[in-house]
């Protein structure tokens, strides 16, 4: 299982690049960030600070979207990535979330979702693609290689995911939600002639390492409440549309009903006063709060499950102890065990 790390570009961009490097040193694959440009800086040109100061991780958005950029010009940003740095891009994307409601905007339908993500790999992928009417192709990007992960909750969204997703996100890390999203893609893969296990998949949450006592339980379940808020947004848009008879987890919709409303301006962030609704119960479910073998015996859940990668989301006031407690204690254990000698 790979395990990557989720940032958010806030001020100073240094700062965000130092994480990423300390990241990389630590032996995590893949940094993510937030793409949402007004409530914080613009993520690419962080991107190709930190592919120039790194070696081997991947970076990509979780998520951007459809409607904040032409879907060419998002194409492009990976294309020139792909060619400055050696494809260590991958392209997160969903219906959209803070980068379209802050502008009083909504996300995007999931037909304009599929028809985006057609678009942005074959030109990301140096391939030719008609566009408004257009025949377009990147003529100099024939090397470029990027694939195209698709973050989603609802029924008709992982149904969207399993026919033309390379990769699945999942932002939570609830095994009983988790085996249920996955089994809706991999079932929705099959019924188009896909192979189901060609999707990679990826769960991400906020992970916070306590020292096992019931003060840093405490503690660190309110570092990481403001997740439940975030992933309520989407849920309520579910709700919105199927009404209480939702087809998904009840685990899934059950904790928002006390929901009243959401401030952008305290998006992803620890302390957030409009999270107060989740419960203890949603934190430990959808997060991983606790001692490293608390850590160590989710992720190995997760991957039985057929998980791939574990995103950690590092908004939180551990994000150094963190990052080091996963490099020292986490990471050499859930690694694959090859030995010098047989």
């Amino acid at each position: 299982m790979d395990i990557g790390v989720v940032l958010q570009t806030t001020p100073p961009s240094a700062r965000v690049v130092d994480l990423a490097k300390k990241a990389e040193t630590y032996g995590f694959t893949h940094i993510w960030t937030f793409d949402s440009h007004i409530l914080w800086q613009e993520p690419f040109p962080i991107f190709a600070q930190i592919l120039a100061e790194t070696r081997n991780v991947i970076v990509g958005p979780m998520v951007t979207n459809p409607a904040t950029r032409d879907w060419t010009v998002t194409a492009s940003l990976f294309a020139t990535l792909n060619e400055m740095y050696g494809n260590r891009t991958v392209i997160g994307i969903g219906r959209g979330d803070s980068a379209v409601r802050v502008t009083n905007g909504k996300p995007t339908t999931l037909a304009t979702l599929r028809e985006s993500i057609h678009v942005i790999r074959e030109l990301a992928n140096g391939r030719a693609v008609q566009y408004k009417g257009a025949d377009l192709r990147l003529p100099w990007a024939s090397k470029s290689r990027a694939e195209v992960w698709v973050a989603a909750y609802g029924p008709k969204a992982l149904a969207l995911t399993g026919e033309v997703g390379d990769g699945f996100i999942l932002q939570l890390a609830d095994p009983s939600i988790t085996e249920w999203t996955i089994k809706a893609v991999r079932d929705a893969a099959v019924a188009v002639g896909r192979d189901p296990l060609s999707i990679k998949i990826c769960v991400a949450a906020p992970a916070y390492v306590t020292d096992g006592t019931q003060a840093g339980l405490v503690h660190g379940r309110e570092q990481c409440r403001w997740f439940g808020g975030m992933v309520g947004n989407h849920v309520a848009d579910i709700v919105e549309r199927y009404g209480d008879s939702a087809p998904v987890p009840k685990a899934l919709t059950d904790y928002i009903k006390d929901r009243q409303g959401y401030d952008y301006n305290e998006h992803g962030q620890a302390g957030n006063s409009h999270t107060s609704f989740v419960p203890d119960e949603i934190v430990d479910r959808f997060c991983i709060v606790g001692p490293v073998e608390e850590h160590v015996k989710r992720l190995n859940e997760l991957r039985e499950m057929g998980v791939d990668q574990f995103s950690v989301y590092l908004q939180h006031d551990a994000k150094d102890e963190t990052m080091r407690a996963y490099g020292e204690k986490v990471i050499p254990v859930i690694a694959e065990q090859i030995v010098a000698k047989g």
